[in-house]
């Protein structure tokens, strides 16, 4: 069952269904915004939406994904809905995301880069934190 803000923005959205599609279409999008395309690695997802001009997009997938990134040592847990507000180099007010500091797991709210030529990505917490790993990490 999508959420209430979901549904607010599928009104002239682009909506695709089916989880072989709905990873194409998420990396697509992560590649036009100039992110890492290794962001969103989900399993089983249901549905990718994209209102392009409000700039919002969400992602369903059938359960909870948790992901260790490797070449960080990060988890990092996808809750079944994923949204975020979009623009170039960045995802923002994003829901659906945590990440493992010490024992706590915090939201992440925004993914960016600080400038467009950073080789180093920064994730901000709902609690200010922020931290910032290679790009390389998520591709």
């Amino acid at each position: 069952m999508a959420s209430q803000s979901i549904e607010s923005y599928r009104n002239g959205a682009e909506v695709v269904s089916g989880d072989d599609l709905c990873k194409k279409k998420s990396i697509q999008l992560l590649e036009e915004l100039r992110l890492p395309k290794g962001l969103f690695p989900l399993e089983d997802m249901e549905e990718f939406g994209y209102n392009r001009e409000a700039g919002f997009v969400w992602l369903i997938q059938k359960k909870k994904k948790d992901h260790v990134f490797k070449q960080i040592k990060r988890a990092v847990s996808y809750a079944p809905q994923v949204t975020a507000f979009v623009e170039k180099y960045k995802l923002k007010k994003m829901t659906g995301v945590k990440t493992k500091e010490l024992l706590l797991w915090l939201s992440v709210v925004e993914v960016y880069f600080d400038k467009p030529t950073s080789e180093k990505l920064t994730f901000k917490t709902g609690t200010g934190l922020s931290d910032s790993f290679p790009a390389s990490a998520f591709e």
